[in-house]
């Protein structure tokens, strides 16, 4: 005898019938057939049979006294819960109504008297092989349970990280607003944030293909990159190209990441723009109540090697409250009851309709959901707004720089020269921020040490090289024609080369940190240079910043040698 037989005939089935003779002649048949039997003279002694012996059928006759077949099958049947019970009620009823309410007191069958051996065989047979198929099907059940309590435990324990990683950043800036509208535990689409050294602003909105767990996969690479890049110093070109390449090693044939990358800067209100297939951002000028749209002009992150791969970006001049929108395309394809999509137009609408420019980021999230009505969104929604505002109002926000070395170098000097070649493609800021920042105790004043690198190479760059005259910043538009000559002229140098000396020294109470830069240009008028600082505009802001963070600022020969002294402290 096989297991599956053992079962079967181990089977405990309940006999419940007031009359004698019947109880007597079921117990036997079934007995017969090599199934264990217990019996009851009434519904009450059947549910307490049920108590004790907990059967697997139940054999119940409708009309007994005390308690009725039909409330000891309901009783019986709640006991049972969630495991299959089968009752047959013996019953010698003929019309429809009683055969009904035998079904509705939750029999599953029933059996006319005088019985017939065969057929109640084949009742319990086919009632066992339902009662396994449930059993089992329970079985499955608690399983998957079992398994996807224990998925979502590990997602959620995922995101946390995840969390922690990708929204690390500046999110939570007052210049900032943003939804997030996951369909899953995790979100297809990513939103990053970060100050650099520079006080500038990085926004990235990206949109992977597909939603939940495997949308988000390459979100840890991508955000890891982006603040890691960003603390340092690199150019938002650089930080693309980086994830590009990351994203398309990692990422299977067929995904890849829909995404815009903005750079703010603060100082000279000015916003740098790369789109790579998410929909169109908005920039909504406060004063004017126009719309500019910052049109996709690249391929998604992912998709080409960085041998094709463009970083090429479109840069506008704002005003301070003028706003920049990105957005998945989740807004724009939000349905509707009539498998309408939301739009670009309607859209449009919400700006073109705007009383209150400060409400514009909370009237668009209205205006989507009122569209969709009860059925929702179907796909990840992702919304940020960025505002132009004054520097001064995101002072707090300076990123530390990353680093996990407690201890560096103390006293060390080393020289760094770059000639026309390197200087029309590399930033070599990062690199020297990098340096510069093995010096643990220098980490607090990155922010600092990289304006004052910056403000030197640009100076020695555009003055010394490429003889830029600094007055042409007078205003927006002569600060735009400057930066339009300066990409002519530096795409053009064949000569020159400019030349870092960086020398540090520790002391008691902190350090001395000594920058001189040098660049072959003829040098200039160093009076007039000075005389800058009291002008109004763009031009001179540089020198006037050097002076007010350097212990001393020091102007060589024509002025293409400069060398400043930066003195810290160690925190008390």
């Amino acid at each position: 005898m096989d297991a599956q037989e053992h079962q079967d005939t181990s089977l405990r089935i309940l006999v419940a019938d007031d009359n004698t003779s019947d109880r007597m002649i079921l117990r036997a048949i079934v007995r017969k057939q090599g199934y264990e039997v217990y019996t009851a003279q009434d519904g009450s002694e059947a549910v307490e049979a049920f108590k004790r012996y907990r059967p697997h059928i139940v054999l119940m006759d409708a009309l007994m006294p005390n308690m009725d077949g039909f409330e000891a099958a309901r009783q019986i049947k709640q006991m049972a819960g969630e495991e299959l019970v089968p009752v047959i009620f013996l019953t010698s009823l003929k019309d429809t109504h009683s055969l009904v309410d035998c079904l509705e007191a939750g029999g599953d069958d029933f059996l006319s008297k005088p019985y017939n051996p065969t057929i109640l065989q084949a009742k319990i047979n086919a009632f066992n092989r339902m009662r396994r198929m449930h059993h089992v099907l329970q079985q499955q059940r608690d399983e998957i349970s079992l398994h996807n309590k224990r998925l979502l435990h590990e997602q959620h324990v995922a995101k946390r990280v995840f969390d922690n990683v990708a929204h690390s950043g500046c999110l939570d800036a007052s210049n900032i607003k943003h939804l997030l509208s996951p369909l899953a535990v995790f979100n297809g689409d990513v939103l990053l944030a970060s100050r650099t050294p520079s006080g500038n602003m990085f926004v990235l909105l990206g949109d992977f293909t597909g939603h939940g767990l495997p949308a988000a996969i390459g979100a840890m690479p991508m955000a890891e990159i982006f603040y890691s890049m960003a603390s340092k110093g690199y150019a938002m070109g650089d930080v693309l190209r980086e994830i590009n390449q990351r994203l398309k090693r990692i990422l299977p044939t067929g995904f890849f990441c829909c995404a815009a990358m903005l750079d703010f800067n603060f100082n000279k209100k000015t916003v740098e723009v790369w789109n790579g297939g998410l929909p169109d951002g908005l920039i909504f000028h406060s004063e004017s109540r126009l719309l500019t749209q910052l049109k996709s002009a690249h391929l998604p992150l992912g998709v080409v090697g960085n041998e094709r791969f463009s970083d090429e970006t479109e840069r506008y001049t704002l005003r301070d409250d003028d706003r920049v929108y990105l957005y998945s395309d989740g807004i724009l394809e939000a349905g509707n009851a009539e498998d309408q999509m939301f739009g670009e137009e309607r859209l449009h609408e919400v700006f073109s309709r705007c009383i209150n420019p400060e409400r514009l980021f909370e009237t668009i999230g209205e205006a989507v959901n009122e569209f969709a009505g009860q059925q929702g969104v179907k796909d990840d929604l992702t919304l940020v707004e960025i505002r132009m505002c004054d520097v001064a109002e995101l002072v707090d926000l300076a990123e530390p720089f990353v680093s996990s070395r407690k201890y560096g170098p103390s006293d060390w000097s080393f020289t760094y020269t770059l000639y026309p070649n390197t200087l029309k493609t590399y930033n070599p800021l990062p690199l020297l921020l990098q340096v510069i920042m093995e010096v643990p105790a220098l980490r607090r004043f990155s922010g600092q040490i990289y304006m004052l690198l910056s403000e030197l190479f640009s100076n020695s760059l555009e003055h010394g090289l490429l003889r830029l005259n600094s007055q042409a910043k007078s205003d927006i538009v002569g600060f735009s024609e400057y930066y339009t000559e300066r990409d002519r002229r530096l795409a053009s140098l064949e000569d020159g080369r400019i030349v870092f000396h960086i020398d540090h020294r520790l002391n008691q109470d902190g350090g001395v940190l000594k920058i001189r830069i040098e660049d072959s240009g003829e040098g200039f008028n160093v009076d007039a240079l000075h005389s800058s600082l009291a002008q109004k505009g763009y031009a001179g802001r540089g020198l006037a910043l050097i002076h007010s963070l350097c212990e001393s600022v020091r102007f060589i020969g024509m002025g293409n040698k400069v060398e400043l002294v930066f003195k810290w402290r160690f925190e008390e």
